[in-house]
């Protein structure tokens, strides 16, 4: 269906609630740096975070790659969506009316996102049915809770947990027949499916329902356990539906957002149980992985609300939890090796699982299992030398491989140092001696390969030839030479107008002198991309006459038409932005705007005198002479007002930029 045009009320509203740090921080592992936060750039491979995000002007900015922009035009470039399909999906997150600029339109849009709140709906009343059902019909369900599970009736009651009745088609009676909910709802919900023929049935039947909530505490889907010994699968999951994603959803994430921004760090466990026992100890920081491998999504789901991006890995002890330590540290190695996430891992001695050890061990006691957690490479090295004899060859051999393997990949250059000189002690059993050798041994198995030639950037290797060319002959070195100044003086340019337009969008008191003298010396933009964004701001000053003295109105609204405008938006969107070094440079803003006028005008003057000196090549000066001396004239007036123009840029425009 194709997306209707949007009312500009709408993306306003949408702006306003989309919070930049909500809506990236599901994406990128971000880090409080000052006011702003930092984390890897999602647009580009880089090994030392450039990307930042603000909260006070709601926009983020790569110093990498220049990406730039607010909510919107971050999931655009994420996504690959359009804008309306961005700001509509965000409106559906945000509970945003929708309008458009069609009536009928705006009809047709409302029911797709109606359809959203109707799944809420008929969640929330299935989870009352299923507690309902545990307090009436649950047969032994309530008992197995009290007894085995150990769980006051406040607990229970904190996470909704609820009993689906053990009949083929209670809950469709009830929803379809009683609450007269269409039956094409409730099978897009995942609580029934049709049978062969003709009918429906329930997915959950006979079990132990526990509702997976979202953030907000919305009902989004179900757990439910079996009751009967043998039934297999033990755990059953809601299906893949409009609101449930397992990969992209945390249990108890909504309970537990408060816990972890208060501890600063995130508990993640296996099951629904292990979780829920955390939280009854007052342990109230934990999550569950939906019994599945632990994505990268689901760990930044739960680092949204740590500073500092701890994150303790609670699996079982036995093989299974092992692995699936394994797998999760694998989905977030990338940023466990630089640093992005503080990640330990905690297996329960005895094999045993947060439920079981919180039945027989205070919470105290679990907290000082927390605190003695390894550090995700210490568990990692304890694993790789676990039930091996270092006196054997062959298991000298694999363990030093494996170590080897794991040393390789950490980034920071103080860890490796630290966990070569570790494993070396490891390697070396006790020998003191031997110590400096293994780490010579390591850091040789660890170290890079010297580079060949074709190895080296080809930035390298073009640099080599250009020099290799430019001292043949005095005509290639001058080429090179007049190369290079026409490179810089375009650099100049371009950066003298990228300044003087930052001015404009960040210094509200300067705008009326810019477009004065801008108008006075008859200057243009010489940039396409820069002429772009001018001819957009003289646009919307013209049509809101008040702008020129609002940042925020000026700059949103440029950002909004540069969304549609891709290629323009690459090169200009890291203006929006006035990073501290930016500060600096306007720091002097008068002045600053008279240097990069300067600039600007003794381009087009440069170009003036050469059109004359090209005049006067050709102009015989014996046949022309009042031509020539006209040429020669206008060529002398140039070259003084170049002068003046140098005079005027009190210091370079490099300098400052």
């Amino acid at each position: 269906m194709q997306i209707p045009r949007l009312h500009p009320d709408t993306i306003e509203a949408v702006k306003e609630r989309a919070d930049i740090y909500d809506v990236v921080s599901e994406h990128v592992v971000l880090r409080r740096r000052g006011r702003d936060y930092v984390g890897l750039c999602p647009f580009h491979d880089e090994k030392s975070p450039s990307f930042t995000v603000s909260q006070s002007k709601q926009m983020y900015y790569c110093f990498g790659c220049q990406a730039g922009g607010n909510s919107i035009k971050f999931l655009m470039e994420l996504q690959k969506h359009s804008f309306s399909e961005v700001v509509l999906d965000l409106a559906r997150r945000y509970q945003v009316t929708v309008k458009t600029l069609a009536p009928e339109e705006s009809r047709s849009l409302q029911h797709q996102i109606s359809l959203r709140e109707q799944l809420y709906q008929v969640l929330a009343t299935t989870a009352q049915f299923y507690q309902h059902a545990l307090k009436n019909v649950a047969h032994g369900a309530l008992e197995y809770l009290r007894d085995k599970r150990q769980l006051s009736d406040e607990v229970i009651g904190q996470f909704a947990l609820g009993y689906a009745p053990g009949g083929w088609d209670t809950l469709y009676r009830y929803l379809v027949e009683d609450k007269h909910y269409p039956v094409q709802l409730v099978e897009k919900a995942g609580l029934i499916k049709p049978r062969e023929g003709s009918g429906y049935y329930d997915v959950f039947r006979d079990r132990l329902m526990i509702p997976i909530r979202d953030v907000m505490g919305r009902v989004i889907a179900f757990g439910g356990r079996t009751m009967k010994e043998g039934v297999q699968p033990k755990y059953l999951n809601s299906p893949e539906t409009e609101l449930f994603s397992k990969g992209r959803t945390l249990f108890a994430l909504d309970a537990a957002k408060n816990g972890i921004a208060q501890f600063d760090q995130a508990i993640v466990v296996e099951g629904y149980f292990d979780a829920i026992a955390l939280h009854a100890a007052g342990i109230n920081n934990a999550v569950a992985s939906l019994g599945t491998a632990l994505s990268l999504e689901q760990v930044k789901l739960a680092l949204r609300y740590s500073e500092s991006k701890q994150l303790v890995l609670n699996f079982d002890a036995d093989k299974a939890g092992i692995n699936a330590a394994e797998k999760a540290i694998g989905a977030i190695a990338d940023l466990a090796y630089k640093g992005e996430v503080a990640l330990r891992i905690l297996n329960i001695p005895n094999g045993k699982d947060a439920d079981e050890y919180l039945k027989s061990y205070s919470a105290e006691a679990y907290r000082q299992l927390l605190a003695n957690a390894p550090i995700w490479i210490d568990w990692q090295i304890q694993e790789i030398i676990k039930n091996r004899d270092l006196k054997q060859a062959t298991d000298y051999q694999q363990v030093s491989q494996q170590i080897v393997k794991l040393l390789k990949n950490i980034a920071n250059k103080d860890t490796l140092t630290y966990y070569i000189s570790h494993c070396a002690e490891i390697l070396s059993l006790g020998n003191s001696q031997l110590v400096p050798l293994r780490v010579e041994n390591l850091l040789t198995q660890i170290a890079p390969e010297k580079p060949n030639n074709s190895d080296k950037p080809r930035f390298y290797q073009r640099l080599e030839k250009s020099n290799y060319a430019s001292s043949n002959t005095g005509q290639s070195k001058l080429t090179s030479q007049q190369a290079t100044l026409g490179k810089t003086e375009n650099s100049l340019l371009a950066r003298a107008e990228a300044l003087l337009l930052r001015i404009y969008l960040h210094c509200p008191g300067q705008r009326n002198n810019i477009i004065k003298e801008l108008e006075e010396r008859d200057l243009q933009f010489s940039l396409s991309h820069h002429r772009f964004l001018w001819q957009n701001i003289l646009a919307i000053t013209d049509e809101i006459h008040d702008t020129i003295n609002s940042e925020i109105d000026l700059i949103s609204r440029l950002q909004d038409i540069c969304l549609e405008f891709t290629e323009e938006s690459e090169l200009i969107s890291h203006l929006f932005i006035l990073t501290e070094k930016a500060k600096t440079e306007i720091m002097r803003s008068p002045q600053v705007v008279q240097a990069t006028i300067a600039r600007m005008e003794e381009v087009l003057c440069e170009k003036r005198i050469q059109y004359f000196v090209k005049l006067l090549q050709e102009c015989d000066s014996q046949i022309e002479p009042e031509q020539y001396d006209s040429y020669y004239q206008a060529f002398y007036r140039e070259k003084i007002r170049q002068q003046e123009l140098e005079r005027q840029r009190q210091f370079t425009i490099i300098d400052l930029l």
